[in-house]
């Protein structure tokens, strides 16, 4: 939701201050920017929160107002931009003290230039004072239906995690061979190390099945400890209930009524360690999601020499780590199904004939498992889509027709609704700066390969990447951000440079993480997706920001995108060369990123660059061009221009 409230607010304080220093007027105006500044900020701690909640428990009025709100920012960004843009001085330096021709070019230059700034203040003045009117409103909306409250969610949706923790050891195909390695693992060993408390962690993105293998491993063994209990924590933990939960799970009969007492964190660490020190145990913790919240719950396990075992699942590396410090304690890493039991999953869900499916649907079948990627909740998910209650095979245009909606937005419902909400949970844990980060990726292709680089400067660029420290650069800021996408499994890092400390060059997203942010990012009208498919329609009553140009220019029409929706358009990328989009680029004059990266433009005779005044990206890595006018010194806001010719070989 703050994707563009994040970069305005500092913007609007920069813009404050330089109204002040460069006009008597300004000081009129900086009042209205620091009302606006006020009334934004607190809108923002009410889209923070929204932006937690999955928006499918957020009550429309919420939706509708959030909505409002993000396209006012996106307004007045553009209008700030705008109102720089004008303003800045771009020369560079004196002329020649004895070339009186050009000292009175420059004189005149000056002169006209303050008079456009002087018609730039009062357009911005305007600007301003319009925001300033729409703010109001939204805010009296705001607290006339309560919004903070409807934004905290329905409260009342069931986690569809539950039915991987019930589920029947018989149904799951692939799990048993890895099932039994944890075990060996966990219960082999020298004689000191079987009387040591072990730790296991199980990591992975979500839908690869930790839960499921987490409660394979536990009932099978379980028998072998004196008490065991698997407890859920999730993404925003109750730690007392958690604790609460270990209780009971422990000794039902003895903690039959601890959900009614009242105890702090504190007493009820002190009741599970004096219960478990004298115990041999199994625990599964399943589902963790923050360091910080495992430091407190691992303090309730006693450390005896028994051979208890403790087995935590998670999402994110550096839990993963944390909980297992020692080098005797084990990090499962998560890996897909190989080839042939996610066939045997997908077939024996769909087909009654002993698991065995049809010739003639062999080869959709491949390239449906090709996309599941192995992935065990897409592969059931897909399946579940098939698989016909009255026993009777779908007809192969509905098979045909599945497998050219994966990565195309999946119709909602069912198991297609579990499985997002499932993937969405890794979404809705990050910070806003990350979802915003995450969601862009949604204008690469499925299946990019993503330069880290060519990712972090278009961040940048579009303005996703806030200063922090003084001393540490915006570059250095976005390679934070992309590592932690790395370490919380939702990209997938390629091409690491084992020269330069094992640095990743570039990622890959998942086509399931794919489409779910492609979902995500029209819904929010972040990303508009034109590749050749009707969902990717866009609503014309919204302005579109960014195009992701994935097919021919004859889809504008298909879509009908009319040229007025997209007069405040300020990222193109371009993934087919297309003459007719690039005649068309002068008029998108609020562009920040313009990127035709492997677009062949070698006979293109001319790129019309010269008015994008607010261009900071400019990407024609490997198009051939052949000339770049000299007009490209006017784009006073440059940062990166790649010109790069590379080979098909590199990343």
């Amino acid at each position: 939701m703050q994707v563009a409230t994040g970069a305005l607010i500092p913007l609007l304080r920069k813009l404050g201050d330089l109204l002040v220093a460069e006009f008597a007027l300004g000081e009129r105006v900086k009042k209205r920017v620091k009302s606006l500044l006020t009334e934004l900020e607190m809108m923002y701690v009410v889209l923070r929160k929204m932006d937690d909640v999955p928006a499918d428990e957020l009550d429309e009025q919420v939706r509708i107002w959030a909505g409002k709100v993000r396209e006012l920012s996106y307004n007045m960004e553009d209008a700030v931009d705008t109102y720089m843009v004008s303003v800045y001085d771009g020369s560079h330096g004196d002329l020649g003290p004895n070339n009186m021709k050009n000292r009175v070019k420059k004189f005149f230059k000056r002169t006209k230039k303050l008079f456009s700034k002087g018609k730039a203040l009062h357009q911005i003045s305007d600007a301003i004072q319009d925001a300033q009117e729409l703010s109001k409103q939204l805010d009296e909306l705001r607290q006339r239906y309560a919004l903070e409250a409807c934004a905290a969610g329905m409260g009342n949706i069931i986690d569809p995690r539950l039915k991987a923790v019930y589920k029947d050891i018989k149904e799951l195909v692939g799990i048993k061979g890895r099932r039994d390695e944890l075990i060996n693992q966990l219960l082999d060993g020298d004689r000191m190390s079987m009387q040591q408390l072990k730790m296991m962690s199980i990591v992975g993105f979500g839908g690869l099945g930790k839960t499921t293998l987490a409660r394979a491993v536990y009932d099978k063994i379980r028998v072998q400890f004196d008490r065991g209990a698997f407890v859920s924590v999730s993404r925003n933990p109750n730690i007392r209930m958690t604790f609460k939960k270990l209780l009971y799970g422990l000794d039902n009969i003895k903690f039959a009524n601890i959900n009614e007492a009242v105890r702090d964190d504190e007493q009820l660490i002190d009741e599970l360690r004096a219960f478990l020190q004298d115990k041999r145990y199994l625990i599964v913790i399943d589902d963790v999601w923050d360091e910080e919240a495992w430091e407190i719950i691992k303090c309730a396990f006693s450390k005896s020499d028994l051979g208890s075992r403790v087995i935590v699942t998670t999402r994110v590396i550096s839990v993963s780590k944390a909980c297992c410090p020692s080098s005797d304690d084990i990090i499962h890493k998560m890996k897909p199904l190989n080839n042939d039991d996610s066939k045997r999953l997908f077939y024996k869900r769909i087909f009654s004939q002993g698991g065995q499916c049809p010739i003639e649907f062999e080869q959709v079948s491949r390239e449906i498992l090709k996309k599941c990627a192995g992935v065990p909740l897409a592969i059931i998910t897909i399946s579940s889509l098939l698989a016909n209650n009255d026993q009777q095979i779908n007809p192969k245009y509905q098979w045909d027709k599945i497998l050219n909606s994966i990565g195309h937005g999946l119709a909602e419902g069912g198991t297609i609704k579990d499985m997002q909400r499932i993937l969405s949970f890794s979404y809705y844990d990050l910070p806003s700066h990350l979802k915003t980060c995450l969601l862009y990726l949604s204008v690469f292709l499925e299946d990019h390969e993503i330069r880290r680089d060519r990712l972090i400067w278009r961040w940048i660029a579009e303005g996703f990447i806030q200063g922090g420290e003084q001393e540490i650069r915006l570059f250095e800021i976005g390679e934070r951000s992309f590592s932690e996408l790395i370490n919380r499994n939702l990209i997938q890092p390629i091409d690491v440079n084992i020269d330069v400390e094992y640095r990743t060059e570039g990622c890959r997203v998942h086509d399931m993480v794919h489409d779910l942010i492609c979902s995500m990012s029209s819904k929010q009208n972040f990303v508009t997706i034109l590749d050749g498919t009707k969902k990717r329609k866009n609503n014309s009553d919204v302005m579109v920001r960014r195009l992701s140009f994935q097919s021919s220019m004859s889809e504008l029409t298909n879509h009908q995108i009319d040229a007025t929706g997209m007069s405040k358009l300020r990222s193109v990328t371009l993934f087919r060369t297309d003459d007719g989009l690039i005649r068309t680029l002068p008029n998108f004059q609020l562009l920040r990123v313009l990127d035709l990266e492997g677009c062949d433009l070698e006979e293109i005779s001319h790129i019309c660059i010269e008015n994008l005044l607010h261009l900071r990206y400019l990407g024609l890595r490997n198009t051939y061009v052949g000339i770049l006018e000299m007009e490209i010194g006017k784009l006073q806001f440059l940062q990166t221009l790649d010109l790069r010719i590379y080979t098909f070989d590199e990343v």
